[in-house]
C-alpha cells in the first residue's frame, strides 16, 4: 500500500541527529488523504516509521552503544537505590512512544498478551452484577449479566453492511489463474463525523470478530455470514483486549457517557464463538490522581490486570477473586504500563517524576502473586515505549531529548542480553497511543526464540525484512520484497516467517513465507490476492492484519466518519 503525504516528524524517535526521524510516526490519528486511483497509487493509512538506526550516542545500558560503560552513561548505567545489586540500570523518564507524544508520567496503560475474562472493579473488589439477597437488599455477586445471551432467537442479522449495504460488485470477477479468492468483505457501520475507533480483531477456529464504534460484529471465518447478532453498546467502545484468552474470551470497555468528564470504565466480557455476554461492570476510580478516564487490561495466564492511571489490580480470571494490587512503591514509582502473555507479566513504572532521579523501571511480576522477580531501572531520559515480544523479552526504548532509540533483549532473569546493532531505519506500525503507553500495540514485527524480524523503511519501491540475532544484536540476513510494495512480518510458524506484501493500485497483496534459518531465504508465495479487489484491499485505513489456518484477514482500526464514501471494515482471503 502506498503512503499518504509525509507528516511532520514526531519527537523522540528515529536515528541519531544526523538521521532524523522519518514518516508520520505512531501518534494521534491522522486524517487520511482523499482516495486516489490510477495512475496515482491509492491512499493508504499512515504507517508509523520511527526511523530506526544504530544509536551513535550513549544509551540505556552498561554495554557498548546504548549499553555504555559507567564512563559512558547509558540507560542501564548504575544508579544507587534502584534495582538489585550488580544489575545494570535501565533508561529513564518517559519519552515518546514510537512516533507518538510523550507518555504521561504515572499513566497506567495496561496491555494485553492474551485476552480473557475480566471483572468489575469497585472499591478494590471485583463485582459483575448485583442480586437480591432475599430481603430486598442488593448484594454484589460475580456472575454473568442477564442470561449471557445478547440476541433474540432466529437467524443472526448480517452485521457488516453499514453505510448503504454491501458493495454490489463481484470482487472475484475476472480472477486470474493462481489468484486467491476474496472469501468475504464487510463495510463499516456509520461513524460520527469526528471519526471512531475500530479496535481489535480476533480470529478463532470458527469466527472472525471485530469491534467498531459502538458495536462488536462476528463472522464465520470461511464465508463471512453472521456468526451471531452484533452486540451494541450505549456509548462508544474505548478499549479492548487486543488478544483473546485461551478459551476465546475478550473484554470490551466502553464510555459511561458523552460529556468531557465521561470515563472509559464500563466493561463487558464476550465469548467470541457464541456471542454470549459474560460478566459486566464498572471500574471504580482510585485516589485523587488515579482515575478511570482511561482503562487498560492485560492478561497473563489466569491473571487479569485492570489498570487505572497510576495503579493496577490483579484478579483470578475464573472466579473474580482479587489477587493483589500494584500501587506506588519505592521513590515515587507509579505503575505506568503492563504487558502480558506466555505466562509472563511485565510492568513498567514511572519513578521520581520531576526530580533529579526521574526514570522508568522495568519489572517482571509473578502473575499469581504479584511478587517482583527482577527489576531493571532505566537511566533518566529514556522511556520504555514498546515490548516487541514477551518471551523472549524484547523492548523498544526511546530518548526524546537525544532523538535516539534502542532495542534491547533480556534473559529470563531480566539481565541484558543484546541490543540491535544494525545501522538501518526500520518501520513497524505501532498503533494510536497518545496519552498512554501501549506496550503491545505494534504490528509489522515478529520474534522467535533467537531472532527479531523488522521491516526497513522506504519512501518508494521495495523494502526489506531484516533478521537480527537476539544473541549478538547483529544482522543475520535480509530479504527484499518480491514486488515494488513494502513487505512486513506478520508472525512466525513452523520454522517460517509469514509476511504481508502490500497491494498496489492494480495488483492484490501477497502473503509469503521465508525460511528462518540458512539458505538464501527466498520468498514463497502462499496467497496472491486478486487484482480485482486491490482497490478495496488498498483502502483499509491503518489496516490490522492476521494470518490463521491458511486465511488472511485485514481490518480497519479507525473509521473517518466520512459520509461521502463507504468505509471498509474487514476482508478475508483464502484459496
Amino acid at each position: 500500500m502506498t503512503q499518504p503525504p509525509n507528516q511532520p516528524p514526531q519527537g523522540g524517535f528515529g536515528a541519531p541527529p544526523s538521521q532524523p526521524p522519518q514518516g508520520g510516526g505512531f501518534g494521534a490519528p491522522q486524517t487520511p488523504p482523499p482516495p486516489a486511483g490510477p495512475p496515482q497509487a491509492p491512499a493508504q493509512p499512515p504507517q508509523p516509521q520511527p526511523g530506526y538506526g544504530y544509536p551513535q550516542q550513549p544509551g540505556p545500558y552498561a554495554q557498548p552503544g546504548p549499553y555504555a560503560q559507567p564512563a559512558q552513561p547509558g540507560p542501564y548505567a548504575p544508579q544507587p537505590g534502584y534495582g538489585y545489586p550488580g544489575q545494570p540500570q535501565y533508561p529513564g523518564a518517559p519519552g515518546t512512544p514510537p512516533g507518538g507524544k510523550p507518555a504521561s508520567k504515572g499513566k497506567t496503560a495496561l496491555i494485553i498478551g492474551a485476552a480473557a475474562a475480566a471483572l468489575l472493579v469497585i472499591g478494590g473488589t471485583v463485582y459483575a452484577v448485583t442480586s437480591d439477597d432475599g430481603g430486598g437488599k442488593k448484594k454484589p455477586v460475580a456472575e454473568k449479566s442477564g442470561d449471557g445471551k445478547h440476541s433474540s432467537s432466529g437467524t443472526p442479522v448480517d452485521p457488516g453492511n453499514g453505510n448503504g449495504g454491501a458493495d454490489p460488485e463481484n470482487l472475484n470477477a475476472g480472477r486470474k489463474p493462481g489468484e486467491a479468492k476474496v472469501l468475504w468483505y464487510k463495510s463499516a457501520p456509520d461513524a460520527p463525523g469526528s471519526g471512531a475507533n475500530a479496535p481489535g480483531m480476533w480470529i478463532t477456529g470458527k469466527t472472525a470478530v471485530k469491534a467498531a464504534y459502538k458495536q462488536v460484529f462476528a463472522y464465520n471465518v470461511g464465508n463471512g455470514t453472521a456468526a451471531w447478532d452484533p452486540i451494541t453498546f450505549p456509548q462508544k467502545i474505548c478499549a479492548v483486549t487486543p488478544q483473546k484468552s485461551d478459551d476465546n474470551k475478550v473484554v470490551v470497555a466502553y464510555m459511561n457517557g458523552v460529556s468531557d468528564r465521561a470515563k472509559c470504565n464500563q466493561l463487558q466480557q464476550i465469548d467470541l464463538d457464541t456471542g454470549n455476554k459474560g460478566w459486566s461492570g464498572q471500574v471504580a476510580d482510585g485516589g485523587l490522581f488515579d482515575s478511570a478516564l482511561n482503562v487498560e487490561l492485560t492478561i497473563s495466564g489466569k491473571t487479569l490486570m485492570v489498570g487505572r492511571s497510576e495503579s493496577g489490580t490483579a484478579y483470578d480470571l475464573g472466579s473474580g477473586r482479587k489477587m493483589f494490587d500494584k500501587k506506588k512503591y519505592g521513590a515515587a514509582c507509579f505503575p505506568a504500563a503492563y504487558a502480558g502473555g506466555t505466562g509472563r507479566l511485565v510492568q513498567v513504572a514511572s519513578c521520581g517524576a520531576g526530580g533529579s532521579n526521574e526514570h522508568d523501571e522495568l519489572q517482571e511480576l509473578d502473575p499469581a502473586t504479584g511478587k517482583v522477580k527482577w527489576t531493571q531501572p532505566v537511566k533518566k531520559g529514556w522511556s520504555v515505549a514498546r515490548t516487541y515480544s514477551l518471551d523472549p523479552l524484547v523492548v523498544y526504548l526511546t530518548n526524546e531529548d537525544k532523538k535516539a532509540w534502542n532495542i534491547s533483549t533480556f534473559t529470563k532473569d531480566g539481565k541484558f542480553r543484546s541490543e540491535v546493532k544494525v545501522n538501518e531505519k526500520f518501520a513497524p506500525r505501532c498503533g494510536w497511543a497518545i496519552l498512554e503507553r501501549d506496550l503491545q500495540g505494534c504490528q509489522g514485527v515478529a520474534v522467535d526464540a533467537d531472532t527479531l524480524y523488522l521491516p526497513t523503511n522506504t519512501t518508494s519501491g521495495a523494502n526489506e525484512i531484516v533478521a537480527v540475532s537476539l544473541a549478538t544484536g547483529k544482522e543475520k540476513w535480509r530479504v527484499k520484497s518480491p514486488t515494488d510494495e513494502s513487505m512486513s512480518p506478520v508472525k512466525t510458524e513452523g520454522g517460517k516467517l509469514i509476511a504481508y506484501v502490500q497491494p498496489s493500485y492494480d495488483a492484490g497483496g501477497q502473503i509469503v513465507s521465508i525460511p528462518t534459518a540458512g539458505g538464501s531465504h527466498p520468498t514463497t508465495k502462499l496467497l496472491q490476492n486478486p487484482s480485482g479487489s486491490a482497490e478495496i484491499e488498498n483502502a483499509f485505513f491503518d489496516g490490522a492484519v492476521a494470518w490463521a489456518d491458511g486465511r488472511f484477514f485485514i481490518s480497519s482500526t479507525r473509521l473517518t466518519g466520512n459520509d461521502d464514501s463507504k468505509e471498509k471494515l474487514m476482508m478475508a482471503f483464502g484459496k
